[in-house]
């Protein structure tokens, strides 16, 4: 029997078969706030699919919600932490579709402690004094830390849950962002200005990017090669100044020689110097404003190595383009079986599981949508957790677990947090840098202490910080 419009059929009405349940692939917990990962459902239905509502059930009972118009990661703002799961359902033009019914147990932080440990000799850890600190080391006494970033080798800066900003270490070209003298020292944190609308930073070698509540993106310090995005590459910044006018960012990544964005609509950005192609534009030419990668809009996640990039689609698939050799010779860091540069998005492989990625100096680290962990590139101090210093130019496997989470590549070594909380550490230990009370490599990931309570990590060239979610 023929169907007609509105699903009218010969002899009776025969209704139209809503979406499936959409399935939820994976959650990342932060400050009260999570980061939740949905596929599209099997089944469409009869219609097509106009948007995806998540929702969450807090550990007070209470619920919250958020709609995105595709799959992939979307973000909800949290009022309570404590054990909170997520359920998912799409909706098409036809009505909503199946739910699927509340799962992914995780545990929300409502504050963060903040931990150092590492080198020190120039007071950049934020306890104060001058000596290396070869395990965690607590940053002041606040428990109110939410997003935080490690510059690759000179300073810090982190937000904290009321909105306010702090920075320390040294301020070269300014990137602390206090407006203090040019390479002056901070050795605990110190507040930029007053506002309280500071949400996610990131720092880079000598430079500084950080979104604010209201999706302005905003930048300072070294502005050589156009670092800044203010469309100036001669004038480095001692204070906050915006970047464009656009009000929808959503992701950034500072690094060493150049800075990568997303906007909240999915388009991917880059700018900065552009020797090996890092910028993705197909070319070597510096760019001192934003310009789009492409003219992709499902852009989800991003991390800026040396001179080389890396992002992933909402469709899972990993991208990387730039430099894919080092001073030492090959490399590989792009992870596409060879080590020839590439100036534009280039896919690893042909899988569709990768769920984060981290760039260091010149490798690779990155964990599937299963839970298993991958590093790939130049491995002479162990980065790769092979137990052994062969650099490879593809993604292998780090043991055969499956419950890694979050990932931070240092300049040479790797941070890791499982899913129990635990946090690991391997590559480069010397001052101190893994945290494992010690001062030598590794070469395959070794536990820091024994807390199972690691919410954040974030790794640089000599140090790395580290946060201990409170749930309570």
């Amino acid at each position: 029997m023929a169907k007609g419009p509105g699903g009218i059929i010969s002899g009776g009405f025969q209704p139209l078969k809503a979406p499936d349940a959409p399935t939820i692939d994976s959650v990342s917990a932060g400050v009260l706030s999570a980061e939740v990962t949905v596929s599209a459902p099997t089944d469409a239905g009869e219609g097509t699919i106009t948007s995806y509502v998540v929702s969450a059930k807090q550990g007070d009972g209470t619920s919250v919600s958020n709609t995105a118009s595709a799959a992939g990661t979307v973000s909800l703002t949290l009022t309570a932490g404590g054990t909170t799961t997520f359920a998912a359902q799409a909706i098409s033009e036809y009505g909503p579709g199946a739910f699927s019914g509340y799962s992914n147990s995780t545990s929300v932080f409502s504050g963060q402690e903040l931990y150092a440990w590492g080198y020190n000799g120039d007071s950049r850890l934020g306890v104060g004094g001058t000596a290396d600190k070869s395990s965690p080391v607590q940053v002041g006494s606040d428990t109110d830390w939410n997003k935080f970033s490690a510059g690759k080798e000179y300073h810090i800066v982190a937000s904290q849950t009321d909105g306010t900003l702090w920075a320390w270490g040294t301020n070269n070209y300014g990137s602390l962002g206090l407006n203090l003298p040019f390479n002056a020292k901070q050795s605990f944190p110190g507040q930029l200005g007053a506002l309280t609308d500071w949400s996610d930073p990131s720092a880079g070698f000598n430079h500084t990017l950080c979104i604010k509540t209201d999706g302005t993106l905003w930048a300072w310090g070294n502005a050589t090669g156009g670092l800044l995005g203010n469309n100036t590459n001669s004038t480095d910044k001692s204070s906050p100044i915006q970047v464009g006018v656009d009000t929808n960012w959503s992701k950034i990544s500072a690094a060493e020689n150049h800075s990568l964005a997303i906007l909240t609509s999915g388009e991917l950005y880059a700018w900065g110097p552009n020797t090996l192609g890092q910028l993705g534009q197909n070319n070597v030419i510096a760019r001192s404003s934003p310009v789009q990668i492409g003219v992709d809009t499902n852009w989800s996640k991003i991390s800026a190595g040396k001179q080389f990039s890396a992002a992933i689609k909402t469709d899972n698939t990993l991208w990387t383009w730039g430099d894919a050799t080092s001073p030492f010779g090959a490399s590989g860091q792009l992870g596409h079986n060879d080590a020839v540069p590439k100036s534009s998005p280039v896919q690893v492989g042909s899988l569709s599981d990768w769920a984060d990625v981290s760039c260091g100096d010149y490798h690779t680290v990155a964990v599937k949508t299963d839970g298993t962990l991958w590093a790939w590139g130049y491995n002479a101090n162990g980065p790769l957790g092979q137990n052994d210093t062969t650099s490879r130019s593809s993604p292998v496997q780090i043991g055969a677990l499956t419950n890694w989470s979050k990932i931070s590549a240092g300049t040479t070594n790797c941070f890791a947090i499982k899913t129990d909380g635990t946090l690991w550490a391997w590559g480069q230990g010397g001052s101190g840098k893994l945290g494992d009370n010690a001062a030598v490599n590794r070469l395959s990931p070794v536990q820091i202490g024994a807390l199972t309570t690691w919410s954040q990590v974030s790794g640089s060239d000599n140090d790395a910080f580290g946060a201990i979610g409170i749930t309570s």
